[in-house]
């Protein structure tokens, strides 16, 4: 494990293991919520670092001076995360997205089938029965990078994004899938919409997905999609 500053409230996390590297993430994160580290307002797990931030008046309360703050955190998360621990761990939730693959919503279904050589339908069958994992959520607020995405879907981003992708598209970029919570620039290729608010600052959390979360999707028609959205 390496940990280093990341400005002058946060830090990065770095892990290293030869095991699944998102189970290794969501352990460390889960014992630094445990330990309730002081100052610590927020830990964001990505793909093989957590970003973890944290308010150095309070760290300083808590009894560390101003040279020694990012020393003190760094140390409490080291013990956080090789400390064994019984407290059981959240249970990976398993999340329907409903999706409508219609031809006005799949701005790049077309593209996606000729790279793959396969027919659009065969595009659809394939990326629908899929069981997905959400690695992190960024990029937007919200946004879900999801692994589990067949290979003979892989598609490369585009070259230049465009620069507005509807909110709720669904897309490939590489061999991830991915889903816009807003209207946004993007360079992912976009097979799909769902109706879903993938983001809702009112809630808690805000977010409908979180990393370790596993996702499924829900084939809707056209018709189903507008009786959802009113």
């Amino acid at each position: 494990m390496k940990i280093t500053p990341l400005g002058d409230s946060a830090l990065i996390v770095r892990v290293h293991s030869r095991d699944e590297s998102l189970d290794v993430v969501l352990d460390a994160v889960h014992k630094i919520g445990v330990a309730q580290i002081p100052g610590v307002v927020e830990v964001a797990p990505a793909y093989m670092s957590i970003g973890v931030f944290f308010d150095p008046m309070q760290v300083a309360t808590a009894g560390a001076g101003p040279a020694a703050i990012f020393d003190l955190v760094a140390e409490q998360i080291r013990q956080a995360v090789s400390r064994k621990t019984k407290s059981t761990k959240p249970t990976a939730r398993l999340v329907k997205i409903p999706v409508c693959y219609d031809l006005e919503f799949a701005l790049d279904l077309t593209d996606v089938a000729q790279h793959a050589r396969l027919s659009a339908k065969q595009v659809v069958d394939l990326h629908q029965a899929a069981e997905y994992r959400v690695n992190c959520v960024g990029f937007t607020p919200g946004f879900p990078y999801l692994s589990g995405l067949p290979k003979k879907l892989a598609t490369p981003r585009h070259a230049t994004p465009r620069k507005e992708i509807p909110a709720g598209s669904v897309a490939i970029g590489g061999a991830q899938t991915g889903i816009y919570p807003f209207r946004s620039p993007g360079g992912w290729n976009v097979i799909g919409r769902t109706p879903l608010q993938l983001f809702d600052p009112l809630k808690n959390p805000p977010a409908l997905l979180r990393a370790g979360d596993r996702v499924r999707i829900r084939p809707i028609t056209r018709d189903e999609f507008n009786a959802f959205k009113k």
